[in-house]
């Protein structure tokens, strides 16, 4: 039996080229965008391989008769309908773990900067302005409070990482028991969510997107924070009411944010959110380095090729 792979969105090639070892395999990175395209192309496909911007919803999986497996660049599976592909019996592989570390040391470095709050002034320095005073009241990470709100494999990851930084280290995670061992290995205090917020000096979102989590930072959260606090959002966008966070960085109620993550992805030109210092915004690439890169395709190159294996 010969199977057809689709993958909509960048691989790495070396992956790319495993996957042609055990199938056809039509690669077009930009296919995510061309809808009619893909929907051809899924019509004989056995696996489609996709990151966070291609929908596996009901229309699309009706332009897949034949489909069997998922394969998902990255670990978010807020994009595919899980309970219609269990239903359907298509397999979905998420790359767990895989660009964890990437994620963990986006969440450290922007802690870093935003803290510090001193990175921003070549144009300044050029220009023939010293402006010393204005920036050498930043904060040091030592010491400071960081609250992971989920505590899964990334966020205990980044919870060692802020830890070797000497950080205090609070989690929230209503799935995990208080009496697990993790609490205790990770040197990591459980709260709820409430006393999180008000104790932390930066809190990290590592949660999914779900009905129970859609704007769990709203204004009333946000409100919640310590005064100078910080956000950092490598999740999903939909957890973080944007419009609160912007208002507390402009009304000086937080001391900075970084959004990895949107609710409407990509960001559209005439959008809200406005340009300023203590606001970093970069486009969902918190998982993404070349290292992250190579292993999130090859773990799926190599779940996905196991799995059409199996069915030959």
């Amino acid at each position: 039996m010969t199977h057809t792979i689709v993958i909509s969105e960048f691989m790495d090639e070396p992956a790319v080229e495993r996957l042609r070892q055990v199938a056809q395999v039509d690669y077009r990175p930009d296919l995510v965008d061309a809808r009619e395209q893909l929907g051809h192309a899924l019509s004989q496909a056995t696996a489609l391989i996709v990151r966070n911007r291609t929908q596996v919803n009901q229309e699309l999986l009706a332009q897949a008769p034949q489909l069997k497996v998922v394969g998902r660049l990255g670990v978010g599976l807020d994009n595919i309908d899980m309970a219609l592909c269990k239903e359907k019996g298509i397999t979905v592989y998420p790359a767990t773990g895989a660009n964890a570390q990437a994620v963990a040391e986006y969440v450290i470095a922007t802690m870093f900067v935003l803290l510090r709050g001193a990175y921003q002034a070549s144009a300044q320095i050029i220009a023939g302005q010293w402006p010393r005073n204005a920036l050498g009241n930043g904060l040091e990470v030592s010491g400071r409070t960081l609250g992971l709100v989920g505590f899964g494999g990334i966020g205990q990851l980044t919870a060692s990482l802020a830890r070797g930084l000497g950080m205090k280290i609070v989690a929230h995670d209503p799935m995990i028991a208080p009496d697990n061992p993790v609490w205790g290995d990770s040197k990591a205090t459980p709260m709820s969510l409430g006393s999180l917020l008000q104790e932390s000096d930066v809190v990290s979102l590592h949660v999914p997107l779900t009905d129970d989590t859609r704007h769990l930072i709203d204004a009333e959260r946000v409100a919640l924070m310590k005064p100078q606090g910080i956000l950092i959002n490598t999740a999903r966008g939909g957890i973080v009411d944007e419009h609160a966070v912007v208002a507390a960085l402009q009304g000086g109620k937080l001391r900075g944010a970084a959004l990895d993550v949107f609710e409407d992805e990509p960001v559209k030109a005439g959008n809200s959110l406005p340009d300023i210092p203590n606001l970093i915004l970069t486009p969902h690439i918190a998982g993404l380095t070349e290292e992250a890169n190579k292993r999130v395709s090859g773990v799926i190159a190599e779940k996905v090729a196991t799995h059409l294996m199996g069915l030959a």
